[in-house]
């Protein structure tokens, strides 16, 4: 079976809720409805605009707003903090498949992080733990006295403050809530439902879940790609899974066309391209990502099938930078036409365009151009902005 570019990208954006307008409620039960439907939702604290989890999900749901995310973040309302690739707000109907997340980082990162001169955070376990049980939830600033916070190390991380980590990475506790972006934790058994702790899956039912959901997530994927998803697999795992499921004629193996025309090998399940043809067509409307937006996420993937190159100049020194420090792609349709450099001035009360640049093939005209203005205004009302700002020369030439 072969799925040809135009309806790889098809399925592929409607699978992570970017085809349809971006219209509808996006509070309580229908945000817990989105973010089930695409996995996860990264979190992160860069906020040049806006921090990205709220950005992933204002790009579905233009209604969305930061206060909305909050109330199904309170224990029991839907929604737990944890890992994936990295810190993410996850359904907790997915809890009990994360118990071989805690039980893998559990011998994983104490010897790792004992190797990064951590050495004494073990200690404070006990400490940490009757702290939070006598006197509430907490954050690392709670913790570890006035000498041992003062005394610096790696990353700025005392023991104490490694030990929370480390033990909210474990499960031992949970991550209640975020004050001014720092993480406030507290006893699991207080956090999370009795049921859900208690339903301990065992590593096959996890493994086969896992790979289940990833899968219909993804639409279409290697081994590779479907560990990588939650990042919790080791690749031969995956393997092993998709041989026996090919085998039982459970997902079928697919060719997948690139942007450039090539074809790679994948897996899906056996309707897939009933899928992809059933799914709707792309909305016209243009708008913004955030970079660490799920089908961003896996640059390579994208890269193949969008032909679109993205690289996070974060950590790039200014001078090497192509674009920008954080650079925000701009979807149109099924394609990625370009990329914007842009910041929330909330001194001024204005969003700051300080260059676009199109992509090569792509004609930058006026009804372009009032999308993007239209969607840029959307933006700053998202922001809390009254208008735009637009820098001499932002029209850039691709590069």
């Amino acid at each position: 079976m072969r799925l040809e570019n135009a309806l790889a990208r098809r399925l592929f954006l409607h699978k992570h809720a970017l085809s349809e307008a971006p219209t509808g409620p996006s509070k309580g039960a229908d945000l817990l409805e989105l973010i089930q439907r695409i996995g996860f939702v990264q979190v992160d604290s860069v906020r040049t605009v806006e921090r990205a989890h709220h950005m992933i999900l204002f790009a579905r749901r233009a209604s969305y707003r930061p206060a909305h995310l909050d109330p199904v973040l309170e224990p029991g309302k839907g929604l737990f903090e944890h890992w994936t690739h990295d810190a993410s707000v996850i359904p907790t109907d997915f809890y009990p498949h994360w118990q071989l997340r805690f039980a893998r980082d559990r011998d994983r990162m104490r010897t790792r992080w004992e190797k990064w001169q951590r050495n004494g955070f073990a200690e404070k376990f006990d400490e940490v733990l009757g702290h939070i049980r006598d006197n509430g939830a907490c954050g690392s600033a709670d913790v570890g006295g006035d000498e041992e916070r003062s005394s610096g190390g790696w990353w700025d991380w005392h023991p104490s403050k490694t030990a929370l980590e480390y033990l909210w990475r474990t499960g031992v506790l949970s991550v209640v809530r975020r004050d001014s972006f720092r993480k406030i934790y507290d006893l699991t058994e207080r956090v999370i439902a009795a049921d859900l702790l208690q339903h301990r899956p065992d590593e096959a039912e996890t493994v086969d879940w896992l790979c289940r959901q990833a899968l219909d997530r993804l639409g279409f994927g290697t081994p590779g790609e479907i560990a990588a998803f939650w990042d919790t697999l080791r690749p031969a795992e995956v393997k092993a899974w998709s041989d026996a499921a090919l085998t039982q004629g459970e997902i079928v193996p697919i060719e997948v066309q690139g942007a450039d025309g090539t074809w790679r090998k994948c897996m899906s399940f056996p309707d897939v391209r009933e899928q992809a043809l059933a799914a709707p067509d792309p909305t016209g409307r243009l708008r913004v990502l955030s970079p660490f937006d799920p089908a961003l996420r896996d640059r390579k993937r994208a890269e193949r099938l969008f032909g679109f190159h993205y690289r996070i100049e974060i950590f790039v020194p200014a001078p090497k930078r192509i674009y920008g420090y954080y650079v925000f792609p701009l979807l149109e349709g099924d394609r990625l036409v370009g990329r914007i450099d842009m910041t929330a001035h909330r001194g001024d009360g204005v969003l700051d365009i300080t260059a676009l640049w199109p992509e090569h093939g792509v004609q930058w005209g006026a009804g372009r151009q009032a999308r993007l203005e239209a969607e840029l205004a959307r933006m700053a009302r998202f922001t809390g902005l009254e208008g735009l700002r637009w820098a001499d020369g932002w029209l850039r030439a691709p590069r």
